[in-house]
């Protein structure tokens, strides 16, 4: 079905825009139709159909919502804004899913991050050197394994985990509490720029909105909402991000803290989450180990890229081997004692019959006593170094790879 993105973008705006209508009254409309602007073409059947309550729908047909939706509507048109409305492919399960989702979302860069295995990493904006440099540690290699880190864009935690995120494959999704054309805060800008080069900023927020405190809990549902996980990295006692943790146990996610000194007023809301059931976590490893069912699975639904624009030389017209050389063996000198036999390779292990064609593929690359380059792997499958880090996480969470220092791997 091919859906008008103005129709629907407009669709969406109204139900936004209609007095006493919320998250939990768009979803249950959306949720019957095919199309938001079928959705509200059939209001007069709402009631009936049990989706809202009469007086709902009687709200939404005097169109009390058209002022602000028209306002909305062209502030993004003449701002050039990326929209993503319910319906739309990229929309992201997670937040579909959650009780309470967006019905917009207005971003720049990468969306097809939101597809990504993402966890969280939040914290204080008045943070320590040890916060910064485990967090700096823990998203650098969040992102390597291929992990998007997700957080929201602040000054402190959030900014190390930006910055982090984006020297890996995973990159990094910055969540704002303000509309997408509010810069704030002003001195993340540097940052910002380059998370819309190579991440992606999104907010629910319209044009215009500006950063106040009512804002930032919204946000904040959606950064624990398109997570596996959240990191709570450094908070003292009521800090913000202990909200982010909160809403990530009402959603279902994975909580984790980060331990630090005794005393210190800045871990003391780290402190609390771990005596209350939070996964007390020291590096990445830890994290990945406790998401590897659900990693393990969303890795795999994962599209990889398509092969590199030059294709592999055809067979027919690479140099034939010359058998004769590599078949016939050098006779040894007369005098020369019989050489000792070569030992026999390390025995491959058995591979699980439902592994997919790529994955041995990649092992057939890998010996279980040799180490080999990710460079390598990347060249031999022609494959880019995203796709291929997926597989290899994926393969490490079965337990067929290892992963030695500098990014070499071999058969587990």
């Amino acid at each position: 079905m091919s859906l008008d993105p103005a129709k629907e973008f407009f669709s969406c705006l109204a139900l936004r825009h209609t007095p006493g209508m919320g998250p939990r009254s768009w979803k249950a409309i959306l949720s019957a139709y095919d199309s938001a602007y079928a959705a509200v073409s059939d209001a007069r059947s709402w009631a009936g159909r049990k989706l809202v309550p009469r007086n709902r729908a009687e709200v939404f047909l005097q169109e009390p919502w058209r002022p602000g939706a028209e306002v909305e509507y062209r502030a993004a048109r003449k701002a050039g804004m990326r929209v993503l409305t319910w319906f739309h492919p990229k929309y992201p399960k997670r937040l579909r899913d959650l009780a309470d989702p967006p019905i917009v979302l207005y971003l720049a860069g990468d969306a097809g991050l939101l597809s990504s295995p993402s966890v969280a990493v939040v914290g204080a904006r008045e943070c320590t050197l040890l916060g910064l440099r485990c967090v700096e540690r823990i998203s650098a290699d969040l992102s390597r394994f291929g992990v998007t880190v997700v957080s929201g864009l602040a000054a402190g935690i959030d900014r190390q985990a930006h910055q982090s995120a984006l020297t890996g494959v995973g990159s990094t999704v910055a969540v704002l509490g303000a509309g997408l054309d509010v810069h704030y805060p002003p001195e993340n800008e540097d940052l910002r720029r380059a998370i819309e080069d190579k991440g992606l900023v999104l907010t629910e927020f319209g044009p215009g909105t500006r950063p106040e405190a009512r804002n930032f809990p919204f946000r904040n549902r959606l950064i624990s909402g398109l997570s596996l996980g959240v990191l709570v990295a450094e908070a003292a006692a009521r800090s913000g991000s202990l909200i982010t943790a909160r809403l990530a146990t009402e959603q279902g996610r994975e909580v984790f803290a980060l331990p630090g000194p005794l005393g210190q007023p800045t871990f003391a809301g780290c402190h609390r989450l771990i005596k209350q059931g939070a996964a007390l976590v020291e590096n990445a490893e830890d994290i990945i180990r406790c998401l590897r069912f659900q990693f393990a699975a969303e890795l795999k639904a994962v599209p990889d890229a398509a092969p590199q624009d030059t294709p592999p030389e055809p067979a027919a017209q690479r140099e034939p081997l010359r058998s004769e050389a590599v078949l016939r063996p050098v006779p040894a000198a007369k005098s020369a004692p019989e050489a000792p036999p070569a030992p026999e390779p390390a025995p491959r292990p058995p591979l699980p019959d439902d592994l997919p064609e790529e994955d041995r593929r990649l092992l057939a690359l890998l010996e279980p006593g040799g180490k080999t380059h990710i460079d390598s792997l990347i060249q031999a499958l022609e494959l880019d170094s995203a796709a291929v880090s997926r597989r290899l996480v994926v393969l490490e969470l079965q337990g067929l790879v290892r992963q030695w220092p500098g990014m070499y791997y071999s058969l587990a």
